[in-house]
């Protein structure tokens, strides 16, 4: 019978993959890919953080609501996609489990619930990294008893649980389940799975955005009256990284947020930047509007790279690279790269 080798009731369900050396499965790390630019900025944010004023750093209520949005969002996809009775969902700190999220429920039993990592299913699916599955959770023995009570008093038996995954850390658990003893199909399995792993892949968006909007903030509030030398260079980082990242984030809201970020550099770097000796700024009608790809590829250019990281950082090949700086070139009516480099920042474009 298809599919019956994956229906057993045990922790070793052989569509998971084994386990990473981080702890999670090789099958759940590899769902997303690890974007190595945002571990170069981190590094760049982190060296400054400590000075970060405490006026800027009040993102943590809208974050954490935002997370919470996004977790309800999640359950919602899973109850269309899977029609199972119930769904629910639950944060992990590393120590304990609180389900908070329900769609389904019957009862309290299960509302607020701490579970300790490593216990019931949900705990063991949170400390491995694993997703796991149970046909009835009341009878099973694969699982440790201390909340078989709760789960009795909402009559729920088959369940399944899928870690949510941020930087190969688990940060919650999703949970599908029904009111008799079951094997889930593959379809089932799969479509949490994927909200999971899609849930993973939002959640660590929004937080790099938040992270890099804070320390936007903190760059424009704390180091207007000190911008020189490696400060300045560690700005124009900065602005090429938010800009680089802003292209490739699909949802247009964070890409605006990422973008909006990176002007307010600009204007910091305009702002402490010392006047040109012999060069008056032109006027409105002199200033040619430059294409925001175009704006990328020169931001680059500023971080001296080549034509070659550019088109990889960026995403794009090397002769819609040369493209792009030649139509800058013309609007800018510069003749060489770091040229079109100097009247960019000039005329506001870059910091």
């Amino acid at each position: 019978m298809p599919g019956t080798a994956l229906m057993r009731q045990t922790w070793e369900v052989p569509w998971l993959g084994s386990p990473g050396p981080t702890g999670c499965s090789r099958t759940v790390a590899e769902l997303w890919d690890d974007d190595m630019r945002c571990i170069t900025l981190k590094i760049i944010c982190d060296a400054v953080r400590s000075r970060v004023p405490k006026k800027v750093r009040g993102t943590g209520e809208s974050m954490e609501a935002s997370v919470h949005d996004a977790m309800r969002s999640a359950l919602r996809r899973v109850k269309a996609d899977t029609q199972l009775p119930v769904v629910f969902s639950g944060d992990y700190t590393g120590k304990t489990l609180t389900l908070n999220r329900f769609i389904g429920m019957r009862t309290d039993g299960l509302r607020n619930l701490s579970v300790e990592s490593g216990a019931g299913l949900g705990g063991r699916c949170a400390v491995t990294g694993r997703p796991l599955v149970v046909t009835d959770y009341t009878s099973s023995d694969n699982i440790s008893r201390e909340y078989v009570n709760n789960v009795r008093l909402e009559g729920l038996r088959g369940m399944l649980a899928v870690p949510v995954v941020v930087n190969k850390v688990v940060r919650a658990v999703l949970y599908g389940a029904v009111r008799e003893a079951t094997n889930f199909g593959d379809s089932v399995r799969g479509a949490l799975l994927t909200s999971a792993k899609e849930l993973g892949d939002e959640l660590r968006v929004r937080e790099e955005v938040a992270r890099r909007a804070e320390q936007a903030e903190f760059m424009r509030a704390d180091l207007k009256a000190e911008m020189a030398g490696t400060d300045r260079e560690t700005l124009r980082l900065l602005h090429s990284e938010l800009r680089a990242i802003a292209a490739q984030i699909p949802d247009p809201e964070l890409r605006e947020r990422l973008t909006r970020a990176g002007s307010a550099l600009v204007a910091v770097g305009q702002q402490d930047a010392p006047a040109p000796a012999s060069t008056t700024k032109p006027t409105l009608l002199q200033v040619p509007t430059l294409a925001p790809r175009e704006i990328d590829v020169l931001s680059q250019v500023a971080l001296g790279c080549t034509n070659a990281e550019i088109a990889s950082q960026l995403a794009l090949s090397a002769e819609t690279v040369k493209a792009y700086l030649r139509s800058a070139a013309t609007k800018l009516g510069t003749r060489t790269r770091m040229e079109s480099v100097t009247r960019a920042r000039l005329l506001g474009y870059l910091p």
